[in-house]
């Protein structure tokens, strides 16, 4: 999940006032997805742990990995973060508060970046499927004639939100939203880790039956969507993001209605597009960032820190030293 979704929401749809009450699934895994799960994070570098602070010569980068949705337990994180943000002397995000202004003004006025230019949903999907997915989109506060221009990609992301999540929720105070609060009391200067632009591009260049594939898979029962929505959620509070993003993956080839190893294609490559080729493309503004100020904060969802090709591993790569600190 990131911050432009908010901002889709906020642009596009209607609250839906309903609350979430979905299970955490991860001990109720069969015992093929345990196997699956044992063997997806064995050997993985960095698998736990929503702050890392990576340190070089006099240069300290302190890694937090963020949630873009407003949740009460995240009152104490932000507590005790807040003097790291306060003392520190850049904090770098995903997007800043005025890269979202100037988004959300260039969505309004400009909305090539999300729509078809020559064809519509109702055309890319049999009838049956346009029903299920109007029925969706509707229950989320989106028109169906309204989405049915919608970039196939795009819905896809929409509806990975189950329905009982509130517009609200998706637009005020999640913790990237909170630092930055704290980091502009403080007059601590902020920066971008990318143009803001660069998530649409990124799926914009996958292949038109990739994203009907994509939007497809996200068609999962309400039920199941809360279910998820709340694993993702509770793995992320226990700091295991690494665990969350791949309970992720084995729910989808679950509950999804395309074939298990389609959908497994299909998150293998939502994860090179939103984390492998994102973190890579960042690592040169941490590093630049390093070498103009003593104490930098880098706050990004939490999924970006797992892994060989997360950013604790980019920047260890590089010479660093990471020491997992309290959350």
């Amino acid at each position: 999940m990131f911050r432009f979704l908010a901002l889709s929401f906020l642009t596009f749809a209607q609250p839906v006032w309903a609350a979430c009450a979905g299970n955490d699934l991860r001990a109720l895994l069969n015992a093929e997805e345990q196997a699956a799960l044992a063997a997806e994070l064995d050997g993985q570098p960095f698998t736990t742990g929503n702050h890392w602070r990576a340190t070089s010569d006099d240069s300290a980068i302190h890694l937090i990995g963020t949630m873009h949705l407003a949740d009460p337990r995240l009152e104490p994180h932000v507590q005790l973060l807040a003097p790291i943000v306060e003392n520190a002397d850049l904090l770098l995000l995903e997007m800043t508060d005025e890269d979202e202004k100037a988004l959300q003004t260039r969505l309004s006025s400009d909305t090539s970046l999300l729509l078809l230019p020559d064809a519509s949903l109702p055309e890319l999907l049999s009838e049956e499927d346009w029903n299920k997915m109007s029925d969706a989109l509707s229950a989320r506060g989106l028109p169906p004639f309204m989405a049915a221009r919608f970039q196939p990609w795009y819905v896809s992301i929409l509806l990975a939100i189950p329905p009982c999540a509130t517009a609200q929720d998706l637009s005020v105070g999640g913790m990237d939203a909170r630092l930055e609060e704290i980091a502009m009391a403080a007059d601590v200067p902020r920066r971008a880790l990318e143009v803001a632009e660069t998530i649409f591009a990124s799926f914009a260049t996958q292949p038109q039956d990739v994203q009907v594939q994509m939007m497809l898979s996200a068609l999962v029962d309400p039920s199941a969507g809360e279910d998820m929505f709340a694993t993702l959620l509770a793995s992320y509070f226990d700091e295991n993001h690494a665990e969350g993003w791949a309970v992720s993956a084995l729910l989808a080839q679950r509950f999804s209605p395309i074939d298990p190893d389609q959908s497994a294609d299909i998150m293998a490559t939502m994860e090179q597009t939103l984390l492998v080729d994102r973190n890579r493309a960042w690592l040169p503004v941490l590093l630049d960032a390093a070498k103009e100020h003593d104490t930098v904060v880098a706050a990004f969802g939490a999924a970006h820190l797992s892994g060989e090709t997360g950013i604790p591993a980019l920047l260890a790569a590089e010479g660093f030293t990471l020491e997992r600190l309290p959350f």
